[in-house]
């Protein structure tokens, strides 16, 4: 009699946990959403960057449970220094952004915080946030891009977005502060078939770089210099094309990734 009834009382429990297994989740699908910008605090311009992980990272925490939660996902700004999420839970969150410009939350050597100009949301609806940033580059074009036998002839100027001094006042008491973090180490010229043009969306056979060694880059600091595309595009095609460059400081501080501040993009035909 007593295994007839603990039987009956097994069969009891897993018919109920089966039936669990199909009751719909009753909780609301992430329905908010959150639009931002990032611009140059000095002019207010957009700030470019690459789109994908070499682009303008965004990280948002979710507060609203409490300290030490683990982040979102990440995800990337478009090409034209704009954000959108359109999957978020209705919370309050943290919302953290790293990119080729002054850190917005920087910390000493012992985690102990320096700034912090991350920016705390409620996010519910469609929520805006706008950074206002210091970019470590402006990148510029000089005149329109000419092609000469197959290649693309580009002028650009590229000069400092935040002073030498004020660079190593907000970066030197971070730690470990090296005076070759200022150094401009390369322009690139990225060339594709796609308007989405970068580090991510370029044709290797045409994009070309000039590289420089130390500090040699000062001298040409707001100076135009001329770039030209590698290989021969062949005539009659449409291609686009931006301009790069970088420093010599990872952003996050480690992540062993040196993002570019680019210019917009252009189109070229090529006869």
């Amino acid at each position: 009699m007593k295994k007839t009834s603990m039987f009956i009382a097994l069969a009891s429990l897993l018919l109920l946990a089966s039936c669990n297994l199909f009751e719909l989740d009753s909780y609301p699908a992430p329905a908010e959403t959150l639009h931002g910008e990032v611009v140059d605090v000095a002019t207010g311009k957009r700030v470019l960057t690459d789109q994908g992980s070499e682009g303008i990272r965004v990280r948002l925490i979710e507060t609203s449970w409490g300290e030490n939660v683990t982040p979102n996902p990440d995800f990337f700004c478009m090409p034209d220094g704009t954000f959108q999420h359109t999957k978020i839970f209705k919370g309050t969150y943290n919302v953290q952004i790293d990119g080729p410009f002054i850190p917005l939350l920087r910390e000493d050597e012992r985690g102990v915080p320096i700034a912090d100009e991350t920016k705390d949301l409620d996010i519910e609806g469609v929520t805006e946030a706008k950074f206002e940033v210091q970019p470590f580059l402006n990148v510029e074009w000089v005149g329109e891009p000419q092609v000469v036998n197959g290649k693309i002839q580009a002028k650009v100027r590229v000069s400092r977005g935040v002073t030498e001094n004020e660079f190593r006042e907000k970066i030197e008491p971070m730690g470990g502060y090296s005076s070759s973090f200022q150094n401009v180490t390369d322009i690139q010229l990225f060339v594709s078939y796609s308007s989405s043009v970068g580090y991510r969306a370029r044709d290797e056979r045409w994009t070309s770089a000039i590289d420089y060694t130390g500090s040699s880059f000062n001298s040409l600091l707001g100076q135009t210099v001329t770039i030209e595309s590698n290989g021969t595009i062949p005539p009659g095609r449409i291609v686009f094309i931006r301009a790069a460059a970088r420093i010599n400081y990872d952003t996050p501080v480690g992540s062993g990734t040196r993002r570019y501040n680019y210019t917009d993009a252009k189109e070229v035909f090529v006869n």
